[in-house]
């Protein structure tokens, strides 16, 4: 039923299309004929916003993978650098949360570690909704920041590295198997603001998959079988998104690297000093407004890290997606 929903829905989206399309063409015919520049324009300004909705349409029939469909969890870690680092997470953190909020997202936190001084050592979140890992996955890498630091004192220029890792929610539709004998359950207190429940009972659970040495953690319920559940579900899904990746990898398709958090690794860089830009070092699409990247305008960049996936050519400059 979801399946032909979703069909239902993109038929009835380009329909739509088809008779507005129609309907302005018709008035430009008529207008024309009467000598009604004004009418013209109109239909013609109609024809331009029809133009984007079929660019949207045709960019949402990309996503037909396997998974792009499901809902996501992003991981968010923090590279070396102390707290320079870890404060780049957290704006990393409220970047895909302010993107996923302008798109009606609804956000789970799973699991945050803070860091010492501010910041965030790591963090994970669900992003519900349609779409939400075909979306994401592309953002998968490390992300580079190059600003004047604010925590020194002297006002130099610092360079700070965090990954992201992005893998999709497994539904009931997708049969995982994993043998107990291949995994490692550690309890422990969960970290926080305290309450009636945290910092007082080993709430908090971390599941480790020995042949693969992945790790996951959660530690927001109150109970430790529903953090325990938590965690079943995102070692399922880390092991699933493997096996996607395994299968890009074969036949040539994007995907979001992971490798060291460091320098010769990135796939995007931010500098806000001492210049402005935003670059996607993959596909080429650059922003001259890093503020408004910061705050969530990411459709350009994984629009073009889409487009380069099923072979097209991205675009080069973010005003070419406007």
């Amino acid at each position: 039923m979801r399946e032909r929903q979703k069909l239902d829905t993109s038929m009835g989206a380009v329909r739509a299309l088809e008779n507005e399309l129609h309907d302005a063409t018709g008035l430009i015919e008529m207008a024309e004929a009467e000598n009604d520049a004004a009418m013209v324009a109109d239909a013609e300004k109609a024809i331009t916003a029809l133009a984007a909705r079929a660019e949207k349409q045709r960019l949402q029939s990309m996503l037909s993978g396997e998974a792009d469909g499901n809902d996501a969890y992003l991981e968010i870690h923090a590279g070396a650098g102390g707290t320079e680092s870890q404060d780049w997470a957290s704006m990393l953190f409220r970047m895909y949360t302010r993107w996923a909020e302008q798109h009606g997202y609804k956000l789970q936190l799973i699991e945050e570690s803070e860091g010492e001084a501010a910041g965030l050592k790591s963090a994970t979140i669900r992003v519900n909704g349609e779409n939400a890992y075909g979306w994401l996955k592309s953002e998968a890498g490390v992300h580079r920041l190059v600003r004047i630091s604010p925590f020194d004192s002297n006002a130099r220029r610092h360079t700070s590295f965090s990954s992201v890792t992005v893998y999709p929610v497994i539904d009931q539709s997708i049969n995982i198997e994993i043998p107990e004998k291949d995994v490692r359950i550690d309890v422990y207190r969960a970290s926080g603001a305290g309450g009636q429940h945290v910092n007082k009972t080993e709430s908090a659970v971390r599941i480790t998959h020995l042949p693969t040495n992945i790790a996951v953690a959660c530690q927001t319920e109150r109970s430790q079988h529903q953090n325990r559940a938590y965690c079943w579900d995102m070692l399922k899904a880390k092991l699933y998104e493997i096996e996607l990746q395994k299968k890009k990898d074969e036949t040539g398709a994007f995907v979001g690297e992971k490798a060291e958090i460091g320098w010769g690794h990135q796939i995007r860089s931010y500098v806000l000093q001492p210049y402005q830009l935003v670059k996607d070092l993959r596909t080429g699409v650059e922003s001259r407004t890093p503020s408004d990247v910061l705050d969530g305008d990411l459709d350009p960049f994984m629009a073009a890290a889409l487009a380069q996936a099923v072979g097209g050519k991205p675009k080069e400059k973010i005003e070419d997606l406007e």
